[in-house]
């Protein structure tokens, strides 16, 4: 990537890092700008491995919240482990050469899988991110200035580690290796909610795939436009909202043999 890529890491990063909403902190990691910059930058074509590599975004985040809160590994070693597993991920693609169909259902497969799973372990203990205080993800000691100066090295450390990565550059974790050290205290509730929105970016390279040949430019569009969609559609409610129920409910006029109590007698309507 060039200086102008490193600089929007080191913007989304600080975008993150002033968000308290897990849920949002998500949703702006998951924007395919890394993706962009790197496609456009770097000339790689988007195959199977690149599809598979989202998987790989998602196992990042499991590696370093796994070590850092139940192995309890300093954040930055944790780090490093969520990234010799995605680069041993990286390799082991890389080697192998999976088709794209073959890569986009196993990655659909493995992410509903993980959908249910997620699923069933929040209705058996339902532990909602945003309800907890948001203070401490804010609560870092450090001045803004020297902040924005560490997110910068960051990422210049970060794009020149993903530069030899060949064409599993497109989904390296540029900004995760710093979003992971800002959300450390949220790591469990980031990496669910990320999951979730990783499927609007196996969209954008699945629409990236199927038009790069036609020009970059469109393959791009169609990218941003299938991932705007994918995660507007995860983003709509469930359900309707349901009634309130704890209204008592109003006997319609006219009905007869409705019994009510008057003088302490009964009488019949």
């Amino acid at each position: 990537m060039t200086w102008s890529g490193v600089l929007l890491l080191t913007a989304v990063v600080w975008a993150v890092s002033l968000i308290r909403s897990v849920r949002l902190r998500a949703l702006v990691y998951s924007l395919p700008l890394p993706m962009t910059l790197a496609l456009v930058s770097s000339g790689h074509r988007v195959e199977g491995a690149q599809v598979v590599g989202v998987l790989g975004l998602n196992l990042f985040f499991v590696t370093v919240a796994f070590t850092y809160q139940r192995l309890r590994w300093p954040i930055l070693l944790a780090d490093g482990a969520g990234i010799a597993v995605y680069v041993a991920l990286s390799a082991g693609l890389l080697a192998v050469g999976i088709p794209f169909g073959a890569a986009l259902a196993g990655t659909l497969v493995l992410w509903l899988a993980a959908m249910l799973l997620l699923r069933r372990r929040a209705r058996a203990r339902p532990t909602p991110a945003d309800a907890r205080p948001s203070a401490d993800a804010r609560r870092d000691g450090l001045p803004a200035l020297l902040k924005l100066m560490v997110i910068f090295v960051g990422a210049v450390l970060t794009t020149l580690l993903g530069a030899v990565l060949r064409g599993m550059v497109v989904t390296f974790p540029y900004s995760g290796v710093l979003v992971a050290v800002e959300a450390r205290r949220q790591l469990v509730e980031f990496s669910r909610h990320f999951a979730r929105n990783s499927l609007a970016l196996v969209g954008f390279l699945t629409a990236y795939h199927y038009l790069q040949d036609v020009s970059p430019t469109v393959a791009l569009g169609a990218g941003w436009a299938a991932f705007a969609v994918v995660a507007a559609a995860l983003h709509l409610p469930l359900r309707p909202r349901r009634a309130d129920r704890s209204r008592p409910p109003t006997l319609s006029r006219g009905r007869r043999g409705t019994r009510s109590t008057a003088n302490g007698r009964d009488c019949v309507r």
